[in-house]
């Protein structure tokens, strides 16, 4: 089945932090677009390249609003690195992409007895959208890694979800993430997890603990993956993820 295509209209931009940037859109071809049920949901923007090809980039759907005709995605921004973060910091009202999507696989489950949540900037709007899509009475644990205090958020989150900020420095990408989530203390009664962002401490870490350690079954714990690797770009980070499955490493 051709995943749907898209063309949206920037609407306005806004820099929500000194490295992450929401972008508005909406027009006509919002009209044609299909929003997921899922709180992950993602779209993939189409950057056409000189050459005729294609080049995709992934990011989370902060949300949608049906009867106004909008949706907004937040992108990370690190100077002239990458594409769509210059893009996001660059581009004008009135300027249209093609996007496919939206795609997206985890929703909060009302049946868990608790909640484990766990990411970096790039997964700030997933969980974001997870907290804000659980029942009120949920409780659990959210872990945002990024750079210093100066890129937290306003987060709308259930009372009973202890949100946790921390601050990398200097450190490795995903490292404090996984010493923290490794070291928290592990809750009675059915977690559903939900952790993303810079692949190799999410699968090598994250992954393995909550699987292997903790036994989570599969059901409970299907929504732990990397966003993106340390190094590369989208298409080397699939290509990365390619032969960590090739090898076994991606295996529970």
């Amino acid at each position: 089945m051709a995943r749907p295509r898209t063309t949206l209209t920037v609407l306005r931009t806004e820099q929500l932090t000194p490295h992450l940037i929401r972008v508005h859109f909406g027009g006509p071809g919002f009209a044609a677009f299909r929003p997921s049920e899922h709180s992950d949901s993602y779209i993939k923007l189409i950057f056409p390249e000189e050459d005729g090809h294609e080049v995709l980039r992934t990011y989370t759907v902060r949300s949608v609003d049906v009867e106004a005709g909008t949706l907004a995605a937040d992108f990370v921004y690190h100077g002239a690195e990458g594409i769509a973060g210059p893009w996001a910091a660059s581009v004008t009202p009135g300027t249209t992409i093609d996007v496919y999507g939206p795609g997206g696989a985890y929703t909060p489950r009302a049946d868990a007895d608790w909640h484990l949540l766990a990411g970096d900037e790039a997964a700030l709007p997933a969980i974001a959208a997870g907290l804000e899509a659980m029942p009120a009475e949920a409780v659990g644990v959210a872990f945002v890694e990024v750079a210093g205090p100066e890129e937290e958020l306003e987060l709308v989150k259930p009372d009973g979800i202890e949100l946790t900020w921390l601050h990398r420095g200097a450190r490795p990408p995903g490292e404090l993430l996984a010493e923290t989530v490794r070291e928290a203390k592990w809750r009675d009664g059915q977690v559903q997890v939900f952790v993303h962002g810079e692949a190799q401490a999410v699968m090598h870490e994250i992954r393995r603990y909550v699987r292997r350690e903790r036994k989570v079954p599969a059901e409970w714990a299907a929504s732990i993956s990397g966003y993106w690797r340390r190094g590369r770009t989208e298409e080397g980070f699939r290509e990365w993820k390619s032969d960590l499955k090739k090898s076994g490493d991606a295996d529970d």
